[in-house]
């Protein structure tokens, strides 16, 4: 049993540490700058209260990394306690002010009464590569997300008729933008011309691309105001998109290469649908121990999977899905639950009985997703590889 619980509300470039004792008296309070030095001397002096101690955070990455792996090295035990539970659970305590000390206080008050919080233990190298590299290609996702997107209401502000024939997920039509934007432009270079353009770019189907522009072109011969400038931006915005292509196909290699090299991935990738970056999103979120989650219903719960009730009254089977869940780890489920019933016959007999059973597309999905939270489970824990009849799931 501890004796003592040590509360870090965590911050940029300062953290807060409280330490209570098991009557909840407050041993400590001290604002420390986020610097190892300084980091070893609070460790140092919240050993010397007592040796037992439970420390416990409310952010579990980014700025709160090096205080994490200082208290895992030096072999502490650590909980976490996420902000948005320790912001609901402040109201609780007297004051309705907030402060970093509050804060503190509350988040070892909370470790001291509750024992359902996450331990976290440290990760191996390969979870934490995984993580940085997927979540770097998550950003730069995003960011060509925003471009296209910019891209599209630029386009339509001077050629609509041009925006609605291009599919700008594809880089044929990238190319195209890089080099003609406005309908006079393409009339004038035609058909033939702009086919040959294209070909000489590698673009496929360069002569249905070129048809297609043209075409266009000819439903629009009015010039609209700010045509020039607007064209610049296009053939500037084509290129940070194309650019933004290979930097994401680059990543994709080092994410493949990065995932091969995991002890678990022939388990993993031997379940329909899964490939290198689906696996790769898995271990980054779980780092592959299905021992931190006790059970595949607790996993499931963690991706958004398992419905939670909100009974009341004489109401109840109410269920709905949780509020917090980890999004990234539930699209590795449903997406991949998305392409096996594609390619796999006993994903696909299992979604036609869903959908047999009146459950709509995305409900037959979600269900298809958690059973294959169970599967997985149960193949990493006999390190075996899926080979078409799914092995009997049961708590690790």
């Amino acid at each position: 049993m501890a004796q003592i619980w040590a509360g870090t509300d965590i911050g940029k470039t300062h953290h807060h540490c409280v330490v209570l004792d098991a009557e909840g008296r407050r041993l400590l309070s001290r604002k420390v700058l986020n610097d190892e030095p300084e980091l070893l001397a609070l460790l140092t002096d919240v050993l010397d209260l007592a040796e037992d101690v439970v420390w416990a955070v409310d952010v579990a990455d980014g700025m709160a990394v090096l205080w994490i792996n200082i208290l895992l090295a030096h072999g502490q035990q650590l909980v976490y306690i996420p902000g948005l539970a320790v912001n609901r659970a402040a109201a609780g305590y007297r004051g309705g002010g907030k402060t970093d000390a509050k804060d503190a206080t509350v988040i070892a008050d909370q470790a001291r009464m509750r024992r359902d919080l996450t331990v976290l233990r440290p990760d191996d190298e390969h979870a934490v590569e995984l993580r940085i590299l997927t979540g770097r290609r998550a950003d730069l996702n995003a960011d060509r997300t925003r471009r296209i997107n910019r891209l599209r209401g630029q386009l339509t502000s001077i050629f609509p008729a041009l925006e609605r024939v291009l599919d700008l997920g594809n880089i044929g039509p990238l190319v195209l933008l890089t080099g003609y934007q406005t309908p006079a432009a393409l009339r004038r270079t035609g058909r033939g011309r702009l086919a040959a353009w294209l070909r000489n770019r590698k673009v496929r189907g360069a002569e249905a691309l070129a048809a297609a522009a043209v075409d266009a072109a000819e439903r629009q011969h009015t010039t609209v105001p700010g045509e020039k400038i607007a064209a610049q931006v296009i053939h500037t915005l084509a290129k940070e998109v194309m650019g933004l292509n290979e930097q994401i196909a680059e990543m994709d290699k080092l994410i493949a290469a990065r995932f091969r090299a995991h002890e678990l991935a022939e388990v993993i990738a031997s379940m329909p649908g899964i490939g290198p970056l689906l696996g790769a999103e898995f271990l980054a979120a779980t780092a592959g121990d299905m021992s931190r989650f006790g059970s595949p219903d607790r996993l499931a719960s963690l991706a958004g999977l398992a419905p939670v009730p909100r009974d009341s009254g004489q109401i109840s089977g109410n269920l709905h899905r949780p509020r917090r869940y980890h999004r990234r780890l539930q699209r590795v489920f449903y997406t991949s639950a998305l392409i096996s019933i594609r390619n796999c016959e006993e994903s696909r007999r299992f979604y036609a009985r869903k959908r047999a059973e009146g459950k709509r597309h995305t409900q037959a999905v979600l269900a298809l997703a958690r059973r294959r939270v169970n599967v997985l489970w149960a193949l990493i824990r006999d390190g075996r590889c899926y080979q078409g009849e799914p092995p009997v799931s049961s708590a690790a």
